[in-house]
């Protein structure tokens, strides 16, 4: 199994946009790479939904005697995540050690096989999943997501202080639900602290209504500007 690059899509705060903006990255850059998706939010699972692949499992096989898991694909993306695993009613009610060990099977435990890029869609916070992320799954750059909104960015400054700590560099931000308002002296403290903004995704009808292979065109230089930094 050889993963060229791992990049980590990250907010300390919640509501974003980090699930559709992984994905909608995922979905572009699969047109001409293999790219998968691990998603590390344990409690609030949303790929299965945003790839239109509720109910859909991962299918088990044996290597070496050790029960494996195949990713789901979906629109040439392989995604593994606790959505399929999981009802959509259940909730997982667990204390940290099972959170980090949950985390840890879906990485090891899958047969990504060759892949130029996996996206690890973080939960929000700074707490043990990040904390079983950096350790087990390792990412080489992290990307960070907000909005144009002073407490989402204020949050944000928090996540840039947690990857700092641990040496995981940042590749820049990116700001989810552009209005057709200028917002940007909130990013003045990204910017002190030389987190550039890497593009902006407009609002759309289309990620609105979970239809997201409509909108990728939204990510293109966000992108194109990925493959340029990594």
């Amino acid at each position: 199994m050889t993963i060229k690059k791992i990049i980590s899509i990250a907010s300390a705060k919640g509501g974003v946009g980090k699930s559709t903006t992984t994905a909608l990255l995922a979905m572009n850059l699969a047109d001409k790479h293999k790219v998968g998706i691990l998603e590390a939010d344990i409690y609030g699972p949303n790929q299965h939904i945003l790839f239109n692949v509720v109910g859909k499992k991962p299918n088990y096989i044996n290597v070496n005697d050790k029960k494996l898991m195949e990713p789901v694909m979906s629109m040439g993306v392989k995604l593994n995540s606790m959505g399929f695993i999981l009802n959509d009613d259940r909730a997982a009610i667990w204390r940290g050690p099972m959170l980090s060990g949950a985390i840890k099977q879906l990485m090891e435990l899958t047969v990504w096989d060759e892949l130029d890029y996996l996206f690890v869609d973080m939960p929000p916070g700074t707490g043990d999943a990040y904390l079983t992320v950096a350790s087990e799954v390792k990412p080489d750059h992290s990307l960070l997501v907000t909005t144009p909104n002073k407490l989402a960015v204020h949050d944000l400054l928090r996540s840039i202080s947690f990857f700092n700590k641990l040496k995981i560099p940042l590749l820049g931000f990116v700001e989810n639900n552009t209005s057709n308002q200028l917002f940007d002296d909130c990013y003045d403290p990204l910017l002190k602290k030389n987190l550039k903004c890497l593009g902006k995704i407009s609002y759309s009808k289309d990620i609105y209504n979970l239809e997201l292979k409509k909108s990728t065109n939204l990510v293109l230089d966000i992108s194109r500007t990925i493959q340029t930094l990594v």
